[in-house]
């Protein structure tokens, strides 16, 4: 066990030392404000206040961990190592940054409090971003100094033993809509076919009639090479499926369908199912309750975790929302047009309430990539090496890499050839040395 001599022990020291000490590096953590106690301990310490009591490992504090709300925090990233960090602690420190107050700000997404320029959806973009601007949203730094404060700890105590964490995938895949052609219903499969005609797309009007008399398979039913690929791998998959009512923003099929019901049944056999999240049931938890009951309905098992609609998250609304309904985890928070690691860490953390000072139960996976964002690279070669370099940095801290494909990238549009070897890949990462 690690003890830590601390001036103030605050819910942010708490949960911060908590994510990198316990969750990352896998040891057991305490707290004292006490020097006798801490003096009497015979086993790894550390302090984390302004002045070092004698020779022990000491971080020189930075006040944002002991300070309450939100205050304009005046940041200045340096370079460290092979990464970037900030909050200077000066020279009696062990770590030339505060990588715990460095760490909170990320974890608690700090910075989606403050006033930023939101896209059309009202989501927090990528460019806006510290990590974005400084150049380290493709590390997960929060890992990376995790690790730094091991070997630093390693050194001092050359008996204690880490234990070590392994590398691992947890794939995600998102059915915003299940069908394109099947299961719509007369009204919008008639809509559909006069859209075709008027607008002279011949080809797609042939393709839809094709599907609908069972001729040929429709495009974004892909969920048979889903659940073929799933038997040949240990870990789950988790399938997102969008149930809530038909909308602007939202199209899928209607969940009264028996053959809708019966496929997320079908794949519930073998994948863990979670919940996408319509759009207006992100401000709205009477929609999010009732979507919620209806999933559980189908699958008969308690829903553990959610996908928000437009991957779109109003702090901290969105997930007060979800531990009101006691939700265990979050598979929202990444970024649509950038990958890398918008909390800075490739571990899932838990999500600590700014307003409130409190860290709650909701767990935050955070995703590093979507398949939207490879269709950047122009050639199958350069997705494939954009992706493993991806792969590689989250094997240097053996931490879990999070993917999220659609359904539809499964299927034989054009523009998704070579999708379903990328899923592969990061599959079959699994079982790789480390790189």
């Amino acid at each position: 066990m690690l003890l830590v001599y601390t001036h103030k022990i605050t819910p942010r020291v708490r949960y911060a030392f908590k994510h990198l000490c316990t969750r990352v590096l896998g040891i057991p953590v305490s707290f004292t404000t006490t020097i006798e106690d801490f003096i009497a301990h015979d086993s790894m310490k550390m302090s984390y206040t302004r002045q070092p009591l004698s020779n022990e490992v000491f971080i020189r504090n930075h006040e944002l961990l002991f300070e309450q709300g939100l205050s304009d925090i005046d940041i200045n990233v340096q370079n460290w190592n092979d990464t970037k960090c900030f909050f200077p602690t000066g020279e009696k420190s062990a770590l030339p940054f505060d990588i715990f107050a460095a760490s909170f700000y990320l974890l608690s997404r700090y910075e989606e409090y403050l006033p930023h320029v939101k896209d059309a959806y009202g989501r927090f973009t990528a460019t806006e971003s510290l990590a974005y601007k400084e150049n380290f949203l493709k590390q997960p730094v929060v890992d990376i100094w995790a690790y730094s404060l091991r070997d630093l700890l390693e050194q001092k105590f050359k008996d204690f033993t880490f234990p070590k964490r392994k590398y691992n995938v947890q794939p995600v895949i998102d059915v915003p809509v299940a069908y394109y052609f099947k299961q719509k219903g007369l009204l919008r499969t008639v809509g559909g076919c006069l859209t075709d005609l008027f607008r002279f797309k011949l080809r797609s009007l042939y393709q839809r009639i094709l599907v609908l008399f069972g001729f040929k398979r429709d495009p974004y039913d892909t969920f048979k090479w889903i659940i073929n690929k799933q038997k040949q791998y240990k870990f789950k998959f988790i399938v997102f499926f969008l149930i809530g009512d038909y909308s602007t923003y939202d199209k899928n099929i209607n969940i009264n369908k028996k053959k809708f019901i019966s496929l997320i049944k079908s794949v519930a056999d073998y994948s863990k199912i979670g919940l996408k999240a319509s759009y207006f049931s992100l401000n709205d938890i009477t929609i999010l309750k009732k979507e919620k009951k209806k999933i559980e309905s189908i699958t008969n098992y308690e829903l553990e975790a959610t996908r928000n609609s437009f991957s779109k998250i109003n702090l901290p609304v969105s997930y007060r929302n979800l531990i009101a309904l006691e939700v265990k985890k979050d598979f929202t928070m990444g970024y649509l047009d950038h990958f890398g690691f918008r909390a800075g860490t490739c571990t899932p953390f838990l999500f600590y309430d700014l307003d409130y000072e409190t860290q709650s139960p909701l767990l935050v996976n955070s995703f590093h990539c979507l398949d939207y964002t490879l269709l950047k690279y122009q050639s199958q070669l350069d997705k494939k090496e954009e992706l493993q370099d991806l792969i590689n940095t989250v094997k240097k801290v053996d931490g879990t890499f999070t993917p999220v494909f659609h359904n539809y990238s499964f299927g034989p549009d054009g523009r998704w050839a070579g999708f379903k070897q990328l899923f592969t890949q990061i599959l079959d990462s699994v079982d790789e040395s480390p790189s």
